[in-house]
């Protein structure tokens, strides 16, 4: 099955991401949780890949161990930063080599201590160009892309960001992911836009369930999404961890319900390599027609 068939034909796919724990404890404890959210029968995992490589090693070796013990798809996350062609062709070929079924293709954001992205020498400068490569090189492989519902960061206006979105596209992608968002209207807005664009692959919503108020504002601040005002304020009415756990769970639980009924394509969860939040949120819709 290809990656754009988990998302159409009346199918309501579902997908998780992983972020390459540091140590081989990490690893142990996040080979847990995917078991745990096996549970609700996935298409696919994804694993993210540190600026200019800098997980390359633990991520193959995270995808590796899901495929191995959950014969599941498994997608790696790929970016331009830091690296020659040569160097991304060595690394999908690695890829390729222990079970790898998909590349989420990404330009990247500046590794640490920098503020713009900088080409590599012999390197790739945007996202299409990666997708064109992977398409025309690497048949095999599925292609997700990143889609921003409250335009990117880095883009001087939402009409520059989806002509970025459509190239992207247009060189061969088969879904778009979005980035987190807490306000289903900047989806919907985002969503009717690119259909007017000409865009007609699956549109995927990211999710990120809250469980922490502080957390979640230094993430959001990091990727400039937007918080209700409203959820802020419930989320700091008591700090209690239990509290705030649940308070973030009926968000997401609403937040998920709302998107369902306007006909989303699946979701992705961005888990934080952990199955709790996501898993309330999903035991009380994802069973349900």
């Amino acid at each position: 099955m290809g990656l754009g068939d988990y998302f159409q034909n009346n199918r309501r796919g579902l997908s998780f991401e992983l972020y390459p724990p540091k140590s081989d404890e990490g690893v142990s404890l996040l080979m847990e949780t995917v078991g745990e959210l096996m549970e609700f029968a996935p298409d696919f995992f994804t694993c993210t890949y540190g600026a200019g490589g800098s997980t390359r090693d633990r991520t193959l070796q995270i995808l590796e161990g899901v495929k191995s013990r959950h014969n599941i798809p498994v997608a790696s996350h790929l970016t331009c930063v830091g690296s020659t062609r040569d160097q991304l062709r060595e690394y999908l070929n690695t890829a390729i080599s222990i079970g790898t079924d998909h590349i989420v293709a990404l330009r990247g954001d500046p590794p640490k201590g920098q503020t713009e992205f900088t080409q590599t020498e012999g390197g790739l400068k945007y996202a299409n160009e990666l997708v064109a490569m992977i398409r025309d090189e690497f048949p095999q492989l599925g292609l997700a892309v990143a889609g921003y519902p409250e335009v990117h960061q880095e883009a001087p206006s939402a009409e520059v960001d989806l002509e970025n979105l459509k190239r992207k596209v247009d060189a061969g992608a088969d879904i778009i992911v979005t980035q987190l968002f807490y306000i289903n209207e900047d989806f919907f807005r985002f969503r009717d836009k690119c259909v007017r664009a000409g865009i007609d692959i699956p549109i995927v919503p990211g999710i990120l369930p809250v469980t922490n108020l502080s957390q979640i504002q230094r993430i959001a601040s990091l990727c400039k999404s937007k918080l209700p005002d409203s959820f802020v304020d419930r989320l700091g009415e008591n700090d209690d961890t239990e509290w705030q756990f649940s308070a973030g769970v009926e968000f997401a639980q609403k937040q998920l319900s709302e998107l369902l009924n306007q006909g989303i394509p699946g979701v992705h969860f961005y888990v934080l390599n952990k199955s709790q939040a996501t898993s309330e949120v999903l035991k009380a819709l994802w069973f349900v027609s």
